[in-house]
């Protein structure tokens, strides 16, 4: 993906409110063994890019006045409650380090699984996203959770996902393999279950005795 931007010298807050007011948006470029680069964009195109989720996992081609280098999105902020993007951070990437960065992931097959066509239950998305660290070239722009053999009472972990090649996930909080999804039975019908057999008991608690034959 690629992205627009020009080389910024006038700096300080009254430079970045003037830049904001003829529609430009301020950011920033680091790393690498290259000096931090200020830089200006376009604000209406950013502002549409960071709706795009690809703008958020993947490697975009940054062109700086002509010159372009690969870097990855990892910081910007929004006004309160204006639609203005106040501040981007890009950073450079090589491609023989690897990076650590977060990928969305993707849910397919919810449809068929024995937990909802089967059990009419829900599947709840414990994680939306997952750490990863890979080379640049190894990144991918999502990673899929297939969700066709999930069972009433089950749940996938990140042991059931197949990580492409060259990507490792980040595990967090000690956990070794953490929930990714699960499924349940929802809980107005666990209610209604429950009244339906208390009910059924209390229904035979009251039958009359059957009379013997003598």
């Amino acid at each position: 993906m690629k992205v627009i931007a020009f080389a910024r010298t006038a700096l300080g807050t009254g430079a970045s409110r003037r830049q904001r007011i003829a529609g430009q948006t301020p950011g920033i470029v680091y790393g690498g063994t290259t000096a931090p680069l200020n830089i200006s964009l376009d604000h209406n195109a950013l502002y549409h890019a960071l709706k795009k989720e690809t703008f958020h996992s993947s490697i975009l081609d940054l062109e700086i006045d002509g010159k372009a280098e690969k870097v990855l999105l990892r910081d910007f902020q929004v006004h309160a409650f204006k639609q203005l993007v106040l501040h981007v951070d890009f950073q450079r990437v090589d491609a023989t380090h690897k990076i650590h960065v977060k990928v969305p992931l993707h849910f397919i097959n919810a449809d068929v699984s024995p937990a909802v066509k089967l059990s009419a239950g829900i599947i709840s998305h414990v994680l939306s996203e997952l750490d990863i660290t890979c080379l640049p070239a190894d990144l991918p722009e999502f990673l899929t959770v297939d969700l066709a053999a999930l069972e009433i009472g089950g749940s996938i972990h990140l042991a059931d996902i197949a990580l492409p090649k060259g990507v490792t996930a980040v595990i967090h909080g000690g956990e070794d393999n953490p929930t990714i999804a699960a499924a349940s039975i929802p809980a107005g019908k666990v209610e209604e279950a429950a009244d339906a057999a208390a009910a059924a008991a209390q229904a035979a608690a009251n039958a009359p005795a059957p009379v013997e034959k003598k």
